[in-house]
């Protein structure tokens, strides 16, 4: 109990809920709606992490008081008992795990862009396979996969695609996948069949609370209205409901097709754009701090790629910042990308 306590950090954080909700009981708390809002999330989110481990907890003692009163005999309960431990020492591990994802956005939705690299029609179906494994992974994982925006490549495949991925924790998973990532195999639209190497980047966002301090002013923005194309240059939309949205002091962009209306299109394009300027400002600042302090920070950027993905000569996908790899690259494309994600925030948090 106390190692297990100790590795979640309950005591302290009962601590932190007593806290706060004795600020909460106090009549003047209420006077400030904004910083009040504030609060009562940190203690949802408090409670959220805590919650789960009470309640494993519970059932693992339950477990043992079981198992010390069940006769030897009675093998029957005895091997119900020894599943039921098996799968809540699965849970805690599991648990103990989400640990690793403390961040202030981890339990937040994704935003994922990705966007083909140089090299034509091969890069545009590498982007487009890789849409596909974060679709296989969301679906694996009981999240939602929201198509934002699409360009399609003029042959095959996807030029950029962004995409919101909605579930708990689904940011604090996905920020691993950020970067450049490169497949190598006989290309199917070379009729010499030579080997190719494509790049694709990736990049991942939280999805950012209505109340982080980011205003948007009109001045700083602007908007644009289009007609959105489709696979083959057909038309997806029959009025100009496509909205473009660049924030001029920082030339952030996002825009949005998939909606119903264009007053949709453009709330969906602001609320990416407010996601993308609140990190850019997160990391403009974190770089400020690294540079002030000397410490070396990797640039995602073309010839900098994070994973690569090999089909030909030989079958091997492997993460190069943590050095996991493996050579079922069917399983990798079919959204099995579990083991490099954790991989990557065990790799991460022995660097922070």
């Amino acid at each position: 109990m106390n190692i297990c306590e100790g590795i979640f950090d309950v005591d302290n954080k009962r601590r932190q809920i007593n806290e706060i909700s004795s600020l909460i009981s106090r009549p003047e708390f209420w006077d400030e709606q904004a910083n009040s809002a504030k609060v009562v999330k940190e203690l949802k989110v408090l409670k959220a992490a805590i919650e789960p481990w009470e309640a494993a907890f519970k059932r693992l003692i339950e477990l043992k008081e079981l198992a010390e009163i069940t006769s030897e005999s009675d093998r029957e309960l005895a091997l119900d008992l020894a599943k039921n431990t098996e799968l809540l020492s699965k849970e805690i591990e599991e648990l103990e795990f989400k640990t690793l994802l403390s961040g202030e956005f981890d339990r937040n939705n994704a935003i994922l862009s990705i966007n083909a690299g140089a090299g034509g029609t091969e890069s545009c179906d590498w982007a487009n396979m890789l849409l596909r494994m974060y679709h296989r992974y969301a679906e694996r994982h009981g999240y939602s996969v929201k198509g934002i925006d699409i360009l399609f490549g003029e042959e095959a495949g996807i030029k950029n695609v962004t995409v919101l991925i909605e579930g708990e924790y689904a940011y604090g998973y996905l920020k691993s996948e950020r970067g450049v990532h490169r497949l190598v195999r006989i290309s199917p639209f070379d009729a010499n069949k030579r080997r190719h190497t494509s790049f694709a980047s990736v990049d991942v966002i939280p999805e950012v609370e209505e109340d982080v301090d980011v205003i948007l002013e009109d001045k700083d923005l602007k908007i644009e209205v289009y007609r959105s194309k489709g696979a083959g240059g057909q038309s997806v939309n029959t009025t100009d409901s496509a909205v473009r949205i660049t924030h001029l002091p920082t030339g952030l962009t996002a825009q949005c097709q998939n909606e119903r209306s264009q007053y949709q299109n453009k709330q969906t394009a602001f609320k990416i754009l407010k996601a993308r300027i609140y990190e850019f400002q997160r990391q403009k600042k974190e770089d400020e701090l690294l540079k002030r302090y000397g410490a070396d920070k990797k640039k995602i950027e073309f010839g900098s790629q994070i994973r690569s993905y090999v089909m030909h000569p030989y079958n091997l996908v492997k993460d190069h910042r943590t050095n996991f790899e493996t050579s079922d690259v069917n399983a990798v494309m079919d959204g099995k990308i579990d083991e490099f994600i954790k991989a990557y925030l065990k790799y991460h948090k022995t660097k922070t």
